[in-house]
């Protein structure tokens, strides 16, 4: 919804809070609904075009009036439409309203099939689904025969169920159907965009009608958390204006706390009516309902209220300017919930509910210069959601590759090959992408793919009421209470006396039929199996996600690698052994949603396949020496280990290489000699190249099995590798050729004229020597090597072997520096010769002799 023509006006709320005022001109007309205007145009592009766009802002019709009126179309005849929408409450208020303006009940023209509910008949000709119901529609009738349009409503929220069905309907009007219509319809959208990939369809837009909104700013105080905030900005709201209030939340836990908060403040004509996917559909439609007379309802809603509704009354939005979304992690394999700031597109929305019926007011918790910092739409589901049921359907629907359906934003590689290795491991697809028998059955289920695959795996009839009974729970948010003990949450949802849950489970009813078509037995009486089983089901959808303790403090690790905890209060913070079917923030330590107990010889029985039992060679840095253990572990998770005698011979010889190669060559008993010739052996690479052996880290260490394993003697303690072993084994790296020439190129001691033989470093950029400048007396000639070509650089001590200069030209010190030396160092060292002519003087490793 765009506010254009806007005016500032700017005034105080309350002590201390700054209000913004922007007040927007909207047309008025209430005659019609605006959507009328674009019938002619819209009538004219699906009669020419079997594809059209429609943008209508809310309150223009779209939703009720066209459908009804494409019904009278020639091209339509006795076929029916599809209507897609993005809810379960968005489709019954817009199945109820379309049969209301026919004069009939829902069920009769106009009906709906939803998870839980279906109302339809014989005589239905327009069918609202919502989306994942919609692409089961097509997988089971891919030519839609008896369909003459699908209508994707409200497409702007970019569902990953719409983005697929309409993915899946353009493949089957370009192969199948090229007489289907589609539609797609939104309140705000990119239509350019979404017209390239529907090759260019007709545009339609229609005005639409909103009463004026004034958009005010009301920053949260700095202190207030959210629920606080919103909650004292409501009751001011209440206080000052007669209409009712919508107020958004970005989840549950907050809608939850501000009722309560707003439960003190309030009087008993004040209705408090929470709003949001996970509660029953009674209550969901109590809040959408005009309050009764002489009281005033406030509704605490969701994104869920944004688009598709109407709620009498409503003359006041507050608006959190946050929404909750689920964020899909292809390295993890987890999808958490993460709280983010909601698009443009979608506060202008939220702004304009307050418009619907009247002059309304809408109140923004954040400064008024962030709002042009919002993103201008909600990021897509299908780039941040898991894929594998995407992929799973496109299977059954013959497709084995996801890129030949057109989508508007394609998925990502990652979240493809994620995907398709879960469902590989589910044994779901082959290795060609095609869906298998169990592929199969899993699909039927109607469910996300690893509570599909554990209904599959169950062995009775009494494992798969319960494992149904799970996956009911899992796939409904609040259903069965929300503890983090599913078994809990299964023993609540068995009393739960709601139409929620008698609808749950009847579908919990259906899923065990469709497994046991054949079974006699009453359902109703199945022996119940304690809800403490429920651990060993989980493990067939989540062996990953085993979790052993790290402690008593309510931390664990998962057999992925992953971390999660426990809150203090939870019943798990003790507990040794978890399976975590649900969790919630970043990978390193999510928080446990929902999970259960089990015990360690569960898990050996049910995932016995999958434990990796191996033999490990770990170095122990105090006694520098090796330690053997063997281990039995699922992924990260160890179930135990024993300590084992340290091998001998060959499989000693490879325990070391593999302790070198996880450690490092640090571990090595490395000599002065050895230090040494690698340090030559470097040095002679880094000079002459190839075929002079690098003998970098990386490199030695990734021929470890080439120069070190052959000269290994079986032992199995480190500091007793023999130090020839070690120096053979370099050595062993130099073409045989070259050996010789080591020595001569490279030497170990550079001959002074005393007769001393001075070891030469090679770690520094050049060949070095350290020697008292006494030796060298006498020496007309710099010191060098390789023949002559290499001059050494020489580091002169004084005769307590101090460093006084370093030169690379001898001749030229005892010209020069020389003199300011002998008149520095003579003082200091009375006993030592320091002679005016050095090149005279006799070399000498001793003092003075003594006199007298």
């Amino acid at each position: 919804m765009a506010f254009d023509g806007r005016k500032s006006i700017s005034f105080a709320c309350h002590k201390d809070v700054p209000i913004v005022i922007h007040k927007a001109c909207m047309n008025q007309d209430k005659q019609n609904l605006p959507v009328n205007e674009a019938l002619p145009a819209l009538d004219q592009a699906l009669q020419n075009n079997n594809k059209a766009i429609l943008v209508a802002p809310p309150g223009a019709g779209k939703t009720t009036l066209v459908p009804l009126h494409l019904l009278k179309q020639d091209w339509c005849r006795d076929k029916k439409f599809i209507l897609l929408e993005p809810r379960r409450l968005a489709a019954r208020a817009a199945a109820r309203q379309m049969a209301m303006r026919l004069g009939e009940k829902v069920g009769e023209t106009v009906g709906y099939i939803m998870r839980f509910d279906k109302k339809i008949s014989k005589s239905t000709r327009i069918v609202v689904v919502t989306e994942g119901v919609y692409s089961r529609m097509v997988l089971d009738d891919p030519e839609l025969s008896e369909v003459a349009a699908v209508l994707f409503d409200e497409f702007h929220e970019r569902s990953l169920d719409a983005d697929f069905g309409l993915a899946l309907t353009l493949d089957i009007q370009g192969g199948l159907r090229p007489d289907l219509r589609i539609l797609v319809m939104s309140a705000t959208l990119d239509g350019a965009r979404i017209s390239k990939i529907l090759q260019s369809a007709p545009l339609i837009e229609s005005k639409g009608r909103s009463f004026p909104v004034d958009i005010v700013y009301q920053p949260r105080k700095v202190g207030d958390n959210l629920e606080e905030s919103m909650a004292k900005t409501i009751y001011h709201w209440l206080s000052s204006q007669p209409e009712n209030i919508l107020a958004f939340l970005p989840g549950q836990r907050e809608i939850n706390k501000t009722a309560r908060l707003l439960a003190d403040m309030v009087d008993k004509n004040t209705i408090i009516a929470p709003l949001y996917g996970a509660m029953d559909s009674k209550e969901q439609d109590l809040a959408i309902k005009p309050a009764e007379r002489g009281k005033r309802k406030i509704v605490l809603a969701t994104s869920i209220a944004e688009s598709s509704l109407t709620i009498e009354g409503v003359g006041v939005v507050i608006d959190s300017g946050l929404s909750r979304v689920p964020l899909f992690e292809p390295a993890t394999g987890i999808t958490r919930l993460e709280t983010v700031r909601a698009s443009r597109a979608s506060v202008d929305q939220r702004a304009g509910r307050a418009g619907r019926t009247s002059h309304g007011i809408a109140v923004r918790l954040w400064h008024e210069g962030q709002t042009s910092s919002l993103p201008d739409y909600q990021t897509p589901e299908i780039l941040t959601a898991d894929l594998s049921g995407l992929l799973l359907d496109s299977a059954a629907f013959g497709i084995t590759d996801i890129s030949q359906l057109v989508f508007l934003d394609p998925p990502s590689k990652p979240q493809l090959n994620e995907a398709r290795e879960l469902l590989k491991n589910l044994d779901a697809i082959d290795k060609n992408g095609r869906i298998t028998a169990i592929g199969e059955k899993m699909r039927k289920t109607a469910l996300p793919v690893r509570l599909s695959a554990m209904l599959i795996k169950t062995k009775t009839i009494e494992e798969m009421h319960l494992a149904s009974e799970i996956a009911v729970i899992l796939t409904e948010r609040g259903l069965g209470g929300n503890d983090d003990d599913i078994e809990r949450r299964i023993e609540n949802f068995r009393v739960d006396k709601s139409d929620r849950a008698k609808k749950a489970r009847l579908l919990v009813k259906r899923l065990v039929k469709q497994q046991y078509p054949d079974s006699s037995d009453d359902i109703d009486n199945l022996p119940l199996l304690s809800a403490d089983q429920a651990g060993r089901l989980l493990l067939f959808a989540w062996p990953d996600r085993v979790a052993k303790a790290r402690g008593n403090n309510g931390r664990f690790l998962t057999a992925n690698g992953r971390g999660v905890v426990a809150d203090e209060l939870s019943p798990f913070f003790k507990t040794d052994y978890l399976v975590v079917a649900d969790m919630m923030g970043k990978a390193e330590e999510a928080r446990i949603i929902t999970a259960t107990k089990i015990d360690e010889e569960t898990i050996r029985t049910v995932l016995n396949a999958e434990i990796e039992g191996r033999t490990e060679i770990s170095f122990d840095a105090q006694s520098h020496s090796l330690r053997a253990r063997e281990i039995q572990k699922i992924g990260a998770v160890v179930l135990g280990e024993k300590t084992l005698p340290l091998p001998k011979g060959e499989k000693a010889d490879q325990a070391v290489i593999m302790a070198i190669r996880r450690y490092g060559l640090n571990i090595l008993p490395w000599t002065k000699e050895t230090i040494a010739l690698r340090q030559r052996l470097q040095w002679l690479h880094q000079g002459l190249g190839e075929p002079w052996p690098e003998m970098s880290d990386k490199e030695l260490l990734e021929k470890l099995d080439d120069w070190l394993l052959p000269f290994l003697t079986g032992e199995p303690q480190l500091d007793r590798i023999r130090d020839n072993s070690i120096y053979n084994g370099l050595v062993s790296l130099v073409p045989y050729q070259l050996q010789n020439e080591i020595d001569k190129k490279a030497p170990t001691h550079f001959t002074v004229p005393t007769g001393s033989d001075i070891a030469i470093n090679y770690e520094g950029e050049a060949p070095l020597i350290s020697v008292r400048v006494q030796e060298l007396f006498g020496l007309s000639q710099h010191p060098s090597i390789a023949d002559g070509h290499i001059p050494l650089v020489l580091e002169l001590l004084s005769p307590s072997h101090r460093p006084i200069q370093i030169t690379r030209d001898l001749p030229g010190f005892w010209r020069g520096s020389w003199n300011d030396v002998r008149a520095d160092m003579r003082g200091r060292y009375p006993k030592h010769p320091w002679p005016e002519d050095p090149l005279s003087a006799l070399p000498t490793r001793r003092a003075k002799p003594r006199t007298g």
